[in-house]
């Protein structure tokens, strides 16, 4: 089912369109020289195999939020771009382990979401249209053998248990060449995946048992520096400022003092950028659990008295991530209102944009109707417009002829990319 016709792609209320038109403008103007720039990084950092990047788009402002690297929700991406999908994977993978031709698709293992399911189903049906032969494997330790998963949308796949021999895994006799991660290690490193000879994607240093935001935001600071010296460009256009804070314990009120302080700190860095762009929106901060995904442990602040005058609900709600891992240390993020809006209704949108390799693939709104503008959208009761890109977001299109969200799009697979590629530097090590 496609929707044609452009009324189902989100618009941004007319008013704020003006800024992010100069932005798109910019990229656009400048795309051989951003592709020239894209080009030559690449190969210094290889990008990992899939990702899924958050933006949120202020008209002022145009930034990742979050960076996934274990992504789910390619169930949602417009069919149209399946081809584009199974091209992407091709030539990265060719390039990339050009001796491979089988490999094993590891799922998360805590859940029975079944829309969870069709996503790794469909990453699996892309891998198989590339010319591999894939598996599905769980690490779940109740697995014992394998199990026949039928999905709401009718189709059905294997979901095998892993065996180990070796240096090497396997299921049911099919060895595979590469192994690729879509169990984001919450709970740390499981031990059957340890010193194995077959390569892992992406590595196991960038599970959420390691792996901490404010490291993959040091690194996308970076990239959007670098990359806005070549536009001749100011970073905060696309940087969210950030700072993290540790030896927290919410339930005992230990360390919110110095969270409000920074907080407080990082509010005044803000305040003096909307002045200097006359901006009259109220700076605000999200505060999430340094490492985790899922909307776990995820609050808004608008001034260090919030964070004082947290209450239990609220502290309880910070205590834990994912996995139920208690919350030490936060990352204080610039808060980056969303002026994208879709339907009569006006539900507030944010961008999600898919990559294999270093390949834009399409991408889809996270929507939401019961949250404001300058809240976590990740949360009970949003829903997702997985047909809303209709044109692919690689191509930036000649601005006075084309449809405005197209070059949207474009811009977006810009940011994305940036984000994508300081993940590309946390894989390869890339000191801070």
């Amino acid at each position: 089912m496609h929707h044609s016709g452009q009324h189902n792609v989100p618009h941004l209320k007319t008013a704020l369109q003006g800024p992010l038109h100069a932005l798109e403008s910019q990229f656009l103007n400048n795309s051989f020289l951003i592709e020239k720039w894209f080009r030559k990084q690449w190969p210094l950092t290889p990008p990992p195999l899939t990702c899924s990047v958050d933006l949120r788009n202020a008209g002022f402002k145009l930034a990742a939020i979050d960076t996934n690297v274990f992504p789910a929700g390619f169930n949602h991406l417009n069919p149209d771009f399946f081809p584009l999908c199974v091209q992407a994977v091709q030539a990265t993978l060719e390039s990339r382990y050009p001796c491979c031709d089988g490999l094993l698709l590891v799922g998360e293992s805590h859940t029975r979401n079944e829309l969870y399911f069709e996503s790794l189903n469909q990453l699996k049906d892309i891998f198989l249209q590339a010319g591999y032969d894939t598996r599905v494997a769980s690490l779940r330790e109740d697995l014992l053998e394998p199990q026949e998963i039928t999905l709401p949308n009718g189709k059905s796949f294997t979901l095998y248990p892993i065996q180990r021999q070796g240096d090497r895994v396997q299921v049911e006799g099919f060895t595979p060449c590469l192994l690729l991660l879509n169990n984001d290690l919450s709970n740390g490193t499981p031990s059957i995946l340890e010193n194995l000879s077959q390569p892992i994607e992406p590595p196991l240093s960038l599970g959420w048992g390691v792996r901490t935001k404010t490291h993959h935001f040091y690194h996308y600071e970076k990239v959007v520096e670098e990359f806005s010296q070549v536009l001749n460009l100011d970073p905060w256009f696309l940087n969210p400022f950030f700072c993290k804070e540790s030896q927290l314990d919410f339930m005992a009120k230990e360390g919110l003092e110095t969270l409000a302080e920074k907080a407080e700190a990082l509010l005044k860095k803000i305040k003096e950028k909307y002045q200097q762009y006359d901006i009259k929106e109220a700076p605000f901060l999200i505060i999430k659990a340094n490492a985790g995904t899922y909307g776990m442990a995820v609050m808004r602040v608008k001034s260090g008295e919030d964070i004082l005058h947290m209450n239990r609900k609220q502290r309880t709600h910070m205590s834990t991530a994912k996995g139920h891992r208690t919350v030490h240390e936060v990352i204080l993020q610039e808060g980056v209102y969303t002026f994208e809006t879709l339907g009569t209704e006006e539900a507030v949108a944010e961008p999600v944009v898919y990559m294999i390799g270093h390949h834009v693939v399409g991408g889809f709104y996270r929507v939401h109707q019961h949250r404001g503008n300058d809240e976590n959208l990740n949360s009970p009761g949003m829903h997702f417009e997985p047909l809303a890109f209709e044109e692919p977001c690689h191509l930036p299109q000649d601005a006075k002829k084309s449809h405005p969200c197209q070059n949207r799009f474009y811009a977006y697979g810009v940011v994305a990319r940036l984000a994508l590629l300081a993940a590309a530097r946390e894989i390869h090590g890339v000191t801070e």
